[in-house]
């Protein structure tokens, strides 16, 4: 074995230690979030939608259906929406879109009632009461997707109809679920936010919680995939994992910052602690307008630097939007007008809604938080 050689190992070895797996986009293999999932880039600004390839299969339907529910067509309905918890903002925000629905709609009663701590059994609890009063169709958002399972399926064998939003149960019980947004369309997101404000070359660094958390490992595979489809300049300098913590968070953003110094033109977010952080990091760093801080979070958490002109977007989703396409979800399950046939769904103010994944009705592309729209928001 040559010193040279030697030597090389050394480095790779020590990166390894150091930071758990190879994370240059450039120069190391593909980053696979932990998994072995395919990647599936979306096209780049400018570019139209790909043609669907028609050797590829739609995914079958693949909810569950209640079992002899009555028929109500046209008629009033009565519903509970049992999210995680209630008490915090982004839920008071999902709720506020189902009684903005169910206003327009003028035929759907729905009332939110949930544990006020995110906990699977007092959440079950409150889903088994309902069972037991009697609903024509229950909302919910999953503390646990397989735990939540059993208690869903009662209602589904009950004939009492079940939509998902916000967080999945196993597909086979409820009938759909609203997803706020897919993977690759956060990444894109993410990626086309950083072009537009540091260019089609910047370097970057990434905050994340850990390298194997399942949805942050899953968009930072999609925007590896998309950014080296789409931004083959870029370079993305380190990944670093700072749990869910905020002080290490904003230790890890400091390390970037001081790392890599000019070098650094923006920071990924990819936590609702991870952002903010980030962001608190460049501001006491004084490095506004020159490290750019792009990441997933809340607004409220964000507020602050996004009205000093340190952060210029955030990436999330409209959680007004998402409880009332699950209304409007729920009245065409109970009209009879989606069925497992079905290849999308009308909406109200957000029109028609895509179905993917077999069971699943796409909210839409992710929504941007600017300084024109943040205080718009209360979550």
């Amino acid at each position: 074995m040559s010193r040279r050689f030697f030597v090389l190992l050394l480095v790779l070895a020590a990166s390894v230690l150091v930071f758990g797996v190879p994370i240059s986009a450039q120069d190391g293999p593909r980053w696979d979030g932990g998994d072995d999932l395919p990647t599936n880039p979306l096209e780049c600004p400018g570019e139209d939608p790909a043609t669907p390839d028609p050797s590829v299969e739609p995914v079958p339907f693949n909810g569950g259906q209640a079992v002899n529910p009555p028929d109500l067509a046209g008629q009033d309905i009565v519903l509970v929406d049992v999210p995680k918890l209630i008490g915090i903002g982004y839920f008071a925000a999902t709720t506020l879109g189902q009684q903005q629905a169910a206003e327009e709609l003028g035929n759907v009663t729905v009332t939110t009632d949930a544990p006020t701590e995110a906990n699977i059994d007092d959440q079950i609890a409150v889903i088994d009461n309902y069972i037991t009063q009697g609903v024509n169709g229950i909302l919910f958002a999953a503390n646990d997707p397989v735990a939540i399972a059993p208690v869903l399926t009662r209602a589904l064998e009950a004939g009492i109809h079940v939509v998902g939003y916000d967080a999945n149960s196993l597909p086979e019980a409820r009938e759909w679920f609203v997803n706020q947004a897919e993977f690759n369309g956060i990444a894109k997101a993410m990626m086309d936010s950083m072009a537009a404000e540091k260019g089609e070359d910047a370097s970057f660094g990434i905050v994340t919680s850990t390298f194997t958390t399942p949805n942050q490992a899953r968009w930072i595979a999609e925007m590896q995939a998309y950014q080296e489809k789409c931004y083959p300049n870029m370079t993305w300098l380190e990944t670093l994992e700072a749990q869910e913590d905020q002080v290490l968070s904003l230790n890890q953003a400091n390390t970037l910052i001081n790392k890599y110094g000019e070098d650094l033109d923006g920071i990924f977010g990819m936590t609702s602690v991870a952002t903010p952080a980030s962001a608190e990091a460049v501001t006491q760093a004084g490095l506004c307008g020159q490290v750019a801080v792009v990441g997933l979070a809340t607004p409220n958490a964000m507020k602050p630097y996004v009205e000093s002109g340190c952060v210029q977007s955030v990436v999330l989703w409209n959680p007004v939007d998402l409880g009332y396409a699950a209304v409007y979800v729920m009245r065409a399950v109970a009209d009879g007008t989606l069925t497992p046939e079905s290849t999308s769904v009308e909406a109200g103010r957000l029109g028609e809604l895509q179905i993917v994944n077999g069971s699943e009705v796409l909210l839409g592309p992710p929504f941007i938080y600017n300084m024109d729209n943040i205080n718009d928001f209360d979550f």
